[in-house]
């Protein structure tokens, strides 16, 4: 353990890494970026990107607004395969309904050229309509963790096919 803990702390982004097209993302996720404005990537995401892709565990810490989200959702999408399950690929959990419709909203701009299915799930939003989405199939779930602990005791949210 000791070792990996050594390995994350000196993680050091590549110095190639100037723009987003050096991280050789997938030519969907690259022109979703170049829409949004994106030229360069941020501190985390240089640091964060690489090992995420490489399907490496990490730990990032920012400041608001330095681009988390991207930091770790362009890595999920790069790694999605559509089309190959009706089970989600990937669960993110954030701690309130207001964060989990912005990052899904994150998510489902930067994947929107990949066809990727994203649905937030919360408490307070009608449970029918999560499950509906849930059934017809999505690549991401983005839940709060009462809700997604709601899904799975009723076992509309299945985890043994999560990468």
């Amino acid at each position: 353990m000791p070792n990996d803990r050594r390995r994350l702390m000196t993680l050091d982004p590549s110095p190639d890494t100037r723009s987003f097209a050096d991280l050789a993302l997938r030519p969907e996720l690259q022109a979703a970026l170049d829409a949004l404005g994106y030229e360069e990537p941020t501190p985390i995401q240089r640091e964060a990107i690489p090992p995420l892709l490489e399907g490496r565990d990490l730990l990032g810490q920012a400041a608001t607004g330095t681009g988390k989200t991207a930091a770790f959702a362009l890595p999920i999408l790069q790694r999605l395969v559509r089309g190959s399950s009706k089970h989600p690929f990937a669960l993110i959990l954030v701690p309130t309904r207001e964060l989990a419709i912005q990052v899904s909203e994150a998510v489902h701009r930067y994947g929107r050229g990949l066809g990727a299915r994203v649905v937030p799930i919360y408490g307070g939003q009608p449970i029918g309509r999560q499950i509906r989405a849930l059934e017809d199939g999505v690549d991401v779930v983005v839940a709060t963790p009462g809700r997604a602990l709601d899904h799975l005791g009723r076992g509309t949210l299945n985890l043994d096919r999560w990468r």
